[in-house]
């Protein structure tokens, strides 16, 4: 009997912390897929910072350094440039990438540097409590914006995707979504690109995914899905933003 489906290696045998529902565990599984099928696991190298994703060294069996909070750029840029024959990823939550972090992963898009980002934007800080994130697209209600978020009081959603495609060294950009089968498939293209291209050495790389939270939404696994595909990508819809051939 041929296998069609089977844990990939690059994946520890433990069970994930995350929210039922949650997009990670997902995300997880599509990372692990492609470092194996791409044959990297013994040169792969992950950077981690906090937010619901500051376990994933329990759960990726390559090569892990824990960085601080939003600096996982910074720390996969020095570990690149020490071990550039590695291929380096940072995973991270909108409320490190696109807040914290939003000074290093720009300025490391500008200078190029050969790693790859996974950017999980679920609209929300999800470890945290659920507060308003710069992803928190409008109208919608969190810990810290009951009544939803106001333009003109808290400021428009922050497109970092698109920011980072004007950077001069950001070569490969794209938003994809788990919330569907369809966009689950895409989003394992999208990360293979990514992969690929610090490969061929060619610039900075990185993959958008839109994620459900039921937690922190309080809605049920079904109802994140569909807020997702319904909602969200409304403000930040689906597609390649850059793509240097």
């Amino acid at each position: 009997m041929k296998k069609v489906f089977s844990k990939p290696v690059s994946l520890k045998s433990t069970p994930f912390h995350y929210c039922p529902g949650c997009g990670h565990s997902i995300i997880h599984r599509l990372v692990a897929e492609v470092i194996d099928e791409l044959n990297i696991r013994e040169k792969t190298i992950g950077v981690p910072p906090a937010g619901c994703a500051v376990l994933a060294y329990n759960y990726f069996d390559v090569d892990m350094v824990e960085a601080p909070h939003g600096r996982a750029a910074a720390v996969a840029t020095g570990v690149k440039r020490i071990l550039p024959d590695r291929v380096v990823f940072t995973y991270q939550g909108d409320g490190d990438i696109a807040a914290i972090g939003t000074a290093e992963t720009i300025h490391a898009a500008n200078r190029g540097e050969r790693v790859t980002s996974i950017f999980v934007n679920n609209a929300v800080y999800g470890m945290t409590g659920g507060q308003m994130a710069p992803t928190t697209i409008p109208g919608q209600e969190t810990t810290t914006s009951p009544g939803g978020r106001v333009p003109l009081r808290d400021g428009n959603p922050l497109d970092l995707s698109a920011m980072l495609g004007l950077a001069e060294g950001s070569v490969y950009i794209e938003r994809t979504t788990v919330s569907n089968p369809k966009g689950i498939m895409r989003t394992k293209k999208a990360i293979r690109k990514a992969f690929v291209t610090q490969l061929e050495d060619r610039g900075f790389s990185l993959v958008e995914v839109l994620s459900p939270c039921p937690t922190n939404w309080k809605m049920t696994p079904v109802q994140a899905a569909r807020w997702v595909d319904e909602t969200m990508t409304k403000f930040f819809p689906l597609k390649v933003i850059k793509d240097v051939a």
